[in-house]
């Protein structure tokens, strides 16, 4: 299994000049750690754009630089190579994009205006939309893979449980904060000890790019409550688990408010499909998906 980059993320000056902020480095740079965490190979697709226009070329729209016989008879080429070496090495298990490219967009690209519609499109940029056969993310998706993982952890099958469900998302290419291993499950902390659990967390909390909270039982966790409203005030992704068949009214399974702050999903093939980029890293993490 590997992956297919688009070049400007391992060399950010193949972009057009100007459009690229600390962002797009700080997402870059993720995509590119991440990688190297999970050791997942990768092969850099070629820059079409920069190889047509050149290095530091000013930004347009597709139809205003790119819509040329000389570019659709490049990408032709660059197609078939990119395919042949496919043939050899194996598909890869997706594409990272960068969203709004004309030529390397995923979810949508700077097309241009046409009869005065909107310049930016839904749609994958004009190279990417050649490889339609293989899945795609954008690599702002690709940057999220720092867990929270919140959850009560009272008891012995919950501890377990959090284990369990904290292995197979690490099976995603998903790095994960477990705050039970954190000493968050001993019963006798004084003052201090709680302080340092406190900080540990509320770093983790900060540091995170998505949260994860299972919110089974009568009532959700209060300790899990906190954590979805403090990642939700810092405007971080939450995904909420519940697994739990009681509802507590016709629209409610358990309260609204966590339920309006989140994501909600009732089982972990959901909860997988919901995280921005599962990349699987080993062989039997692909069945969920």
């Amino acid at each position: 299994m590997y992956l297919f980059l688009c070049p400007c993320i391992r060399n950010p000056d193949l972009r057009a000049r100007g459009i690229t902020h600390q962002k797009d480095l700080d997402a870059f740079n993720q995509v590119l750690l991440r990688c190297k965490t999970f050791d997942i190979p990768v092969k850099m697709l070629p820059c079409a754009e920069t190889l047509y226009l050149g290095l530091d070329h000013e930004p347009g729209h597709f139809i205003d630089r790119l819509d040329t016989p000389g570019f659709y008879e490049l990408v032709f080429l660059l197609e078939k190579s990119v395919r042949e070496d496919m043939e050899k090495e194996g598909k890869p298990y997706a594409i990272i994009g960068v969203d709004s490219s004309p030529v390397c967009g995923v979810h949508h690209t700077w097309y241009g205006s046409v009869n005065g519609s909107h310049a930016k499109i839904p749609g994958r940029g004009f190279f990417l939309n050649r490889f339609s056969d293989i899945l795609a993310f954008d690599v702002f998706e690709a940057a999220s893979w720092k867990v929270y993982l919140a959850a009560p952890l009272f008891s012995e099958a919950e501890c377990e449980y959090n284990k369990k469900l904290a292995d197979i998302l690490s099976g995603y290419a998903l790095q994960i904060h477990l705050p039970q291993e954190c000493g968050d499950s001993e019963h006798s902390r004084d003052i201090s000890i709680q302080r340092e659990i406190f900080e540990k967390n509320l770093d983790a909390l900060d540091n995170a790019d998505i949260v994860i909270a299972i919110i089974d039982g009568a009532d959700a966790d209060s300790g899990t409550s906190w954590e979805i409203g403090y990642a939700f005030a810092k405007g971080k992704k939450i995904i909420s688990l519940r697994t739990d068949f009681r509802r507590v009214g016709n629209s409610e399974l358990v309260n609204l408010m966590l339920e309006q702050s989140s994501q909600v999903v009732n089982n972990i093939p959901s909860l997988i499909n919901a995280i921005p980029c599962p990349i699987p890293v080993r062989p039997y993490c692909e069945t969920l998906l």
